[in-house]
């Protein structure tokens, strides 16, 4: 609708443009020409005005305020623009004679007041008809009133038809009395409107009709006042005239006779004159008289049909009325149905301004369509040749596009191949031979590497099925490359650190992946051997790397925390029974020795089984204070579980309170002992002066100032040897291995009367935890003897 008022206005303005307003051209034939199809553009704006404004208070009364404000922004400017038109041509003679031009409201309806739409009057345009003189005035009204009454019936019917209901279901008897008669209702009210408008035409033509005969009675008047004061001065001149007469001389007597002749001639005149104006006054006051009382009978007639109608209009409202009582019943079910038919209406009017956007966009494509026809039949003269350039340039394109994927790839497969022998190369640099890696890290990097092999597998294959796009495979061979390279340094690396045999397979291995992966990296490089390149037997010795690398590892890294602790629970339990065992057994070997022995030889023994002793309690007591502190370490969450009793962690804890440790004051005590007891036959004190006991007892103490020497010599090695064995067993060690500063037990010449401990399981310490040789701290184990 907005569309078709914008046609209607634009029509409006461009008749406007061509008339010269400078001269009446309204009045003119040829400006009556372009004027004349502006009657039915002032009639369709009208109604379609009307409409616009009952449509825009639906919409807004079911769309938010801001979604119309277009068509707002849209409304208030064709209401100005239709303004204009209205005030500019009921302005002209041409069309006052022709039609009535409503006038418009100064500013357009507020449409975000829904009360609004109450305030809103329908401009009505009405055509007035000239009636033929040969019939009665009746039947101007009867023709006046019957086609404007039922053209507003059939708008209403067309706007009921496009904007309501359009679910299509079937109405009961009430619902269709009811619409009959609001039908009625509205028909009755338009034909009221139209008579009073007719009435108030006719009034307005009578009116007009008086003050034109009371303009002409007036005009009759001013004509005989006018003839009055002739007759006065040809009074006033006859008399005097005649007294001139009688004045003059008898000479002139003669031309005085013939002036009053023409005078009373004029008199004569004037009197026929004055009798002929008032004879027409008369007839004209008689003239106005009985058009008087024919328009004052009109409108009484007009009066009375109008009373009649207000009757049928009390009757119709009584009876629509009883209608809406009736239809009460059924309010709930059209308050169920409003919603439906607002959102309906909604969506009819959307299809409706989609119809017309249709519409004007069919014209608009019907035009353009016979120039696309136009331009089609040129053009398809062309197309074959055109097609056959574009046929070769694609295939030009597609051999370009292959040959530069193809270059891709195989620029990608020359860097890897140089990343692959570089790495290749690096297994026989003597400069790499420094170079370490841990088994861990060595699996972490074949396992990448395999991954990347199935990615290259599959890349392959999509490659194979488009070679327009070798994306997928330069990507999993670059990541290929890297990996793998990366996966023969590091194992070179392993190997350094690996034992003979291993270390040898190692880096066989590690050289055949570098053959398969070079092999690999050469056939993609060629585009015939592309086809036949399998990337899966580079899988087979990236897997004999995993493998290598696993037999690698450290053993001790396989116990888990649980089955750690429980080690060392058990070790526990087990060395407190060891010592028990002990104790009980040097306790035998006391009773023995002092029932046995006698003398110097008691007393060596006692010193021995007393020393003995000492070691055995600070033993258990060492036991039990590790073991609490082990519970109070790991409870903290700090550390973990040690490797065993006389592990790394427990260093500072066997210092004995001299600074020496317990365990090696023991076994030097224990030595000593011994070597008494075994040279017990060769000694005998009982020939002996005093001179030589003194000589023996320096000798002896000189001896043991030597052996003292010796033995701090030797506990220095052993620190040594114990510093390099825990850094090797920290990297590669397994506990079936010997401890290499472990000392062994030494074969001695005869049998030893002391029953052998029990021996502590051999756990691999930590390479974190080193000697202290500042503070004068040595481990010590136990041995047997």
């Amino acid at each position: 609708m907005f569309d078709y008022m914008d046609g209607e206005l634009k029509l409006s303005e461009s008749v406007f443009r061509q008339l010269n307003t400078a001269i009446a051209v309204s009045q003119m034939s040829s400006g009556q020409c372009r004027l004349a199809p502006l009657i039915q553009v002032i009639q369709d704006c009208s109604h379609l005005y009307h409409y616009t404004v009952k449509l825009m208070f639906k919409l807004h009364s079911c769309l938010p305020a801001d979604t119309l404000q277009g068509h707002r922004d849209r409304f208030h400017e064709q209401f100005h623009s239709l303004r204009n038109f209205f005030r500019r041509a009921s302005d002209m003679l041409y069309f006052k004679r022709l039609i009535q031009i409503p006038r418009l409201p100064e500013g357009p309806p507020n449409f975000l007041r829904a009360s609004a739409l109450a305030e809103h009057i329908k401009p009505v345009v009405v055509i007035p008809e000239e009636a033929p003189e040969d019939e009665e005035p009746e039947s101007l009204i009867e023709i006046g009133t019957g086609p404007p009454a039922a053209e507003p019936a059939v708008v209403a019917d067309l706007f009921e038809q496009t904007f309501g209901p359009p679910n299509g279901s079937m109405k009961d008897d009430r619902d269709l009395q009811m619409e009959t008669l609001k039908r009625e209702v509205e028909t009755l009210r338009t034909e009221l409107d139209k008579i009073q408008l007719e009435a108030q035409r006719y009034m307005a033509q009578l009116k007009g009709q008086v003050n034109a005969l009371e303009a002409e009675l007036e005009e009759q008047r001013k004509q005989k006042q006018k003839a009055l004061v002739d007759n006065e001065q040809l009074r006033h001149e006859v008399a005097r005239l005649c007294a001139a007469q009688l004045e003059a001389p008898p000479v002139q007597n003669a031309d005085t006779a013939k002036q009053l002749t023409v005078t009373q001639q004029s008199q004569e005149e004037v009197a026929r004159v004055k009798e002929q104006l008032a004879f027409q006054v008369e007839q004209v006051k008689r003239e106005s008289e009985m058009k008087l009382e024919e328009q004052s009978d009109q409108l009484e007639k007009l009066k009375r049909e109008l009373e009649a109608k207000a009757g049928e209009l009390v009757r119709a409202q009584e009876a629509l009325s009883l209608a809406e009582q009736s239809g009460l019943e059924l309010s709930s079910r059209l308050d169920a149905l409003s919603a439906e038919k607002d959102t309906l209406s909604s969506v009819v009017r959307q299809r409706q301004a989609e119809l017309v956007a249709a519409q004007s966009l069919v014209r608009e494509k019907e035009e353009a369509l016979s120039w696309e026809q136009q331009r089609s039949s040129r053009e398809r003269d062309e197309l074959p040749g055109r097609l056959a350039d574009k046929e070769s340039q694609e295939e030009g394109l597609q051999r370009r596009l292959l040959d530069e994927q193809f270059a891709m790839l195989r620029g990608t497969a020359a860097e890897a191949e140089r990343i692959l022998q570089d790495a290749v190369g690096k297994l026989d640099d003597p400069l790499h031979l420094r170079c370490t890696s841990s088994p861990d890290y060595l699996v972490s990097r074949a396992q990448a590497a395999l991954d990347a092999v199935s990615a290259l597998e599959k890349g392959h294959a999509q490659y194979l099925i488009s070679t327009a796009d070798a994306s997928a495979l330069v990507a999993a061979l670059t990541r290929f490359s890297h990996l793998a390279a990366d996966t023969i340094v590091h194992g070179s690396a392993t190997s350094h650190l690996a034992p003979t045999d291993p270390a040898d397979r190692l880096m066989d291995t590690c050289r055949e992946c570098g053959a398969r992966a070079l092999e690999l990296v050469g056939q993609l490089q060629d585009q015939r051997a592309l086809l036949q390149a399998q990337p899966g037997l580079v899988r087979i010795p990236l897997q004999g790397i995993l493998q290598l690398g696993q037999e690698l590892k450290p053993k001790s890294l396989d116990v888990r925390q649980e089955e750690l602790g429980a080690m060392v629970d058990k070790e526990m339990a087990a060395t407190s029974a060891a010592i028990e065992d002990a104790v009980r057994r040097i306790q035998d070997m006391m009773n023995q020795a002092r029932h046995a022995s006698s003398g110097v030889k008691l007393e060596v023994n006692e010193r021995i089984l007393n020393s003995c002793t000492d070691l055995m309690k600070a033993i258990r007591l060492l036991v039990t204070a590790s073991t609490s502190l082990q519970k109070e370490i790991v409870e903290s969450g700090r550390v973990s579980w040690a490797a065993g009793l006389t592990g790394p962690p427990w260093w500072p804890s066997l210092v004995g309170p001299g600074g020496a440790p317990a365990y090696a004051s023991a076994v030097a005590s224990t030595r000593s002992g011994q070597e008494q007891i075994e040279d017990r036959d060769t000694m005998d004190f009982s020939g002996l002066s005093l001179i030589k006991l003194k000589k023996q007892e320096m000798e002896t103490q000189v001896r043991v100032l030597e052996l003292e020497k010796t033995l701090e010599v030797e506990r220095v090695r052993l620190g040594e040897l114990r510093k390099q064995h825990y850094m090797l067993a920290g990297a590669v060690g397994t506990p079936g291995e010997e401890e290499p500063g472990r000392p062994s037990a030494a074969p001695r010449g005869g049998t030893s009367k002391k029953p052998p401990l029990a021996q502590k399981p051999s756990v691999a310490p930590r390479q974190d935890h080193q000697l202290d040789k500042k503070d004068g701290s040595y481990a010590a184990q136990l041995v047997n003897y």
